[in-house]
């Protein structure tokens, strides 16, 4: 990690905080208490941010500096609010496309699928704040710059993300073993929210009850384990070919 991707300190991190700076999550040592513990407790929870906290030698492996048992990790981006970005695209006159990783750890993935939902003209990236990959450095790089051009919404949960977008008129589709329904036979015409979950679990299952329809790809090798990024690459790329009839 390099170093303008982190603020240490326990003031340091309260006024980061403070001054609105993007921060991706804090890193507490698990045993450290007091009453500035306590006030930067009191800020993360005023501004939903994300808190983990973790052996000290995890943040030692970052810096070896007083950092005093807290360490933020910045954003790469700014990220966006669901409740801004569907009005934009109504009022932009176009069809909403938009994609949500529930459960995606891997940071190659996300950059894999972000690479490819900028080129298919996607929305926007919906991810949930915790047991998700973040936008780190890492995922810039891996993007290819693609995260640079497309927004990411961090919801606080993706099962209330996706009961918004329903009520704001898109579709849900869920990739999905526990279905013969391909993911060819349903319209992506109409506003379109394409959810992938986690290769080794899918989705959870209150994410699952939300979804309109369950599809899958089919698959006809020995080991039928499609990498989650090209699952999402063929499915977004059906929505492309509905919306501009190829």
């Amino acid at each position: 990690m390099d170093k303008n991707d982190y603020i240490f300190g326990i003031r340091p991190v309260m006024e980061a905080i403070e001054a609105g700076k993007d921060i991706d999550k804090i890193l507490v040592k698990k045993d450290l208490n007091g009453d500035l513990i306590n006030e930067l407790y009191d800020l993360v929870k005023r501004y939903r941010i994300l808190i983990q906290r973790v052996p000290v030698e995890k943040i030692n492996r970052i810096t070896r500096k007083n950092h005093q048992g807290v360490l933020a990790v910045l954003s790469s981006v700014t990220y966006s609010n669901l409740s801004n970005v569907m009005p934009d695209i109504y009022e932009s006159g176009e069809m909403p496309f938009l994609v949500a990783l529930d459960g995606i750890t891997d940071v190659r993935n996300f950059g894999a699928i972000a690479r490819t939902c900028e080129c298919a003209g996607v929305d926007a990236i919906v991810i949930p704040e915790r047991h998700s990959v973040s936008v780190s450095g890492d995922a810039m790089k891996t993007s290819a710059g693609a995260l640079n051009y497309l927004q990411v919404c961090r919801e606080h949960s993706m099962q209330g993300a996706l009961n918004y977008l329903k009520n704001n008129g898109c579709r849900i589709v869920g990739a999905s073993g526990k279905t013969n329904k391909l993911y060819t036979e349903v319209d992506y015409t109409v506003p379109t929210v394409i959810v992938m979950g986690a290769e080794d679990t899918g989705m959870q299952p209150e994410v699952e009850a939300v979804c309109d329809e369950l599809v899958t790809i089919p698959e006809y090798g020995q080991i039928n384990s499609l990498n989650v990024s090209v699952a999402a690459g063929i499915i977004m790329y059906e929505v492309v070919r509905q919306r501009k009839k190829i």
